[in-house]
């Protein structure tokens, strides 16, 4: 297994158990969080879905996820090359400010430094589902 393999399965671990710290000190001190050009989730105010820079605004990712009633967390699969890692990911949540509850499959990319440290993490989901669950509109183009 692929140093950050091991290193991605220490994240969800760790996540599992409610454990930030540890996750934040997997991370580059400048990790881009959600870095995108575009992105409507950003655009519509998704609170967990901002782009963030630095382990204070990955932390503040993690006190948004935090607010999620989460019922379910599946690991389907894991991939990796020299950089990156990409796991197949479902995640089952109500968010208590609308009541909404979803089940998505997400793509999750984790891409290292190389100091062996996450540089940047971005989320591939259904956009439109985490606007309606936000109680957010979709933003104008």
């Amino acid at each position: 297994m692929s140093q950050h393999l091991q290193t991605v399965g220490k994240i969800y671990e760790a996540f599992g158990k409610g454990d930030i710290p540890a996750i934040l000190d997997l991370l580059d001190d400048n990790v881009a969080w959600e870095s995108w050009k575009r992105r409507s989730a950003i655009e519509a105010g998704v609170p967990w879905y901002q782009a963030r820079n630095g382990k204070d605004g990955a932390a503040r990712f993690f006190e948004e996820v935090g607010k999620l009633q989460v019922t379910d967390i599946q690991i389907h699969g894991m991939m990796s090359n020299e950089t990156s890692v990409a796991v197949d990911f479902e995640f089952a949540a109500t968010y208590p400010a609308t009541g909404r509850s979803y089940r998505d499959e997400e793509i999750h990319l984790w891409t290292f430094g190389n100091n062996g440290k996450v540089l940047r993490f971005r989320h591939y989901i259904d956009t439109a589902m985490q606007i309606w669950v936000a109680g957010k509109q979709w933003p104008a183009t």
